[in-house]
């Protein structure tokens, strides 16, 4: 019997869109998992297609990344920030936030979002694209395995560029700090670092690299499921990106919200300043 319907055959509000994206939700785990069956089997003939798309989200992602989390490093963290510990005779303290903001959180969130809204919805569209064009279907008539030809390739890419990105975030959102704190609270870089260096510890590194590698993976299932399964003509890979980027972020949202509550009832010390 449907989800959608009781013993008595009475239609349940709602549930059609529940069974559709629990349905939708298996088919972007089951994607993940035929390809990373793919992964063990030869030949490799993807590694190319690997290397372009890696290519491809560097370029198109790393500028707005870096311009994005400036900006809210100096401008919203570090004013904010900034003032609250001027006004408590603290300023010296404010390394310590950062290393929250940049390494733990913000950093990566805004990883996240920049790569699934600027490579995720391009390899949406892309597999779309050739959904749409019946690509997807003459390659399974030669022979060829679209999984591992396209799908593959792409996930690890995402997957892979998503915590290095994760990196160069976390890299210029700690100089837009140190910036901030100089220019406009005339506190020395070295008191910045000083409290940067005492806050930091080697599992919150790790714990970061290893949530954006998440994330990666999460992007490039969504994606690549939608974009495979897009149809309608070009209006319906529209529909498709537009569900892929909604898709994502809220499945970003939610384990971004499982996983700190992990690392903070894991490591309770990283939960304070120090």
């Amino acid at each position: 019997m449907s989800f959608t319907t009781r013993a008595r055959g009475v239609a349940i509000p709602g549930m059609a869109k529940v069974e559709s994206g629990l349905l939708e939700a298996g088919g972007m785990v089951m994607l993940g998992i035929q390809a990373a069956r793919e992964l063990t089997r030869g030949p490799y003939k993807w590694f190319g297609e690997f290397i372009e798309e890696s290519t491809l989200i560097l370029v198109r992602c790393s500028l707005p990344l870096i311009l994005a989390v400036f900006a809210f490093g100096f401008g919203t963290i570090g004013v904010e920030a900034g003032g609250t510990f001027q006004a408590l005779g603290a300023a010296d303290r404010a390394g310590g936030v950062f290393v929250t903001a940049a390494v733990r959180e913000v950093a990566t969130w805004a990883t996240a979002m920049v790569v699934a809204g600027v490579g995720g919805t391009a390899i949406c569209a892309d597999l779309g694209a050739r959904k749409i064009r019946e690509e997807i279907d003459a390659m399974r008539v030669l022979g060829i395995n679209p999984i591992k030809q396209l799908v593959l390739p792409r996930m690890i890419a995402l997957t892979i560029m998503t915590p290095l990105l994760n990196l160069v975030a976390i890299l210029f959102i700690t100089l837009s700090g140190i910036l901030v704190m100089k220019l406009l609270f005339n506190e020395p870089s070295a008191s910045f670092e000083a409290t940067f260096s005492a806050n930091f510890i080697p599992i919150e590194l790790f714990a970061s690299v290893f949530k954006t590698v998440i994330f990666g993976a999460i992007i490039a299932a969504v994606c690549c499921y939608k974009g495979l399964n897009a149809e309608g003509g070009a209006q319906g890979v529209g529909r498709a990106v537009n569900q892929a980027v909604v898709i994502s972020f809220a499945a970003l949202w939610i384990f971004n919200y499982a996983y700190t509550s992990v690392l903070l009832a894991q490591f309770p010390n990283l939960g304070g300043l120090r």
